[in-house]
């Protein structure tokens, strides 16, 4: 693995909406390139070997919005009126790529469906319809839609000012955050902005776009500078099996 350039596993956003996937994946892959590492994009139609082989050779997993909700039966519920369809290839491959990240401590960053995706995962749950004051929806073209304050202590968005404007392109957040997964950011009206997993292990989700104010935000820039100097500094981790005698 070429650790100056470390190679990040970015998945399709979407299996059905190919013109969403054209517009988006370039500029996941944009931001991490101007950050110093290498996309590697992740084909939802791969087969899980191909995946495996894939994954194999990156240093971090970058999850990334998509279109799509998750299925809502993963946490317990059934899905709202509102509650978009689900899209069970980019969720297969989500896990397959969750699973990677966790056994070997790789770097993770979800962004928007990829941080509800990471939560639904470590047995979170979301809200499947926002309705408050604060527009959630503001959609991609708007650059600040609302603030959040960052949590006194925040790990992964340390050096980030306490109130942040950010863009908002998401109708679902996350409810009851996933085991080990601490709530370090939040919209005024109360909706979990960010995670984080405190401790060595790289683990950040934020709800809205930085890929998308990479250029205009030097905030956008910085989390996904850490991101990559965390997956740049990645070395795989010694698995130890035991046997019973």
């Amino acid at each position: 693995m070429n650790q100056d350039r470390p190679r990040i596993a970015i998945p399709e956003p979407n299996s059905t909406q190919l013109e969403y996937n054209q517009r988006s994946w370039p500029q996941y892959a944009h931001a991490v390139e101007a950050a110093g590492g290498l996309p590697v994009r992740i084909s939802l139609l791969a087969p899980p070997a191909e995946v495996a082989n894939l994954v194999f050779s990156c240093s971090g997993v970058l999850l990334p919005g998509s279109p799509a909700d998750l299925n809502p039966q993963k946490y317990g519920q059934s899905p709202v009126p509102e509650c978009a369809a689900a899209d069970p290839a980019r969720e297969a491959i989500d896990e397959l790529l969750l699973q990677d990240a966790f056994h070997l401590h790789k770097p993770l960053l979800g962004i928007c469906y990829g941080t509800q995706s990471l939560n639904v995962w470590k047995g979170g749950t979301l809200v499947q319809h926002l309705a408050t004051a604060v527009q959630h929806k503001a959609g991609r073209e708007v650059l600040e839609a609302h603030p959040v304050e960052i949590a006194a202590g925040a790990q992964r968005l340390a050096g980030l000012p306490q109130t942040l404007a950010v863009n908002s392109s998401h109708h679902q957040a996350i409810a009851v955050p996933g085991d080990g997964l601490e709530v370090i950011a939040m919209a005024p009206d109360g909706t979990i902005e960010a995670v984080e997993q405190r401790g060595s292990h790289y683990v950040l989700g934020v709800q809205w776009h930085p890929e998308r104010s990479f250029e205009q935000k030097a905030e956008s820039r910085a989390i996904f500078a850490a991101f990559v100097d965390a997956a740049r500094a990645w070395r795989p981790r010694e698995v130890r099996e035991s046997i019973a005698r």
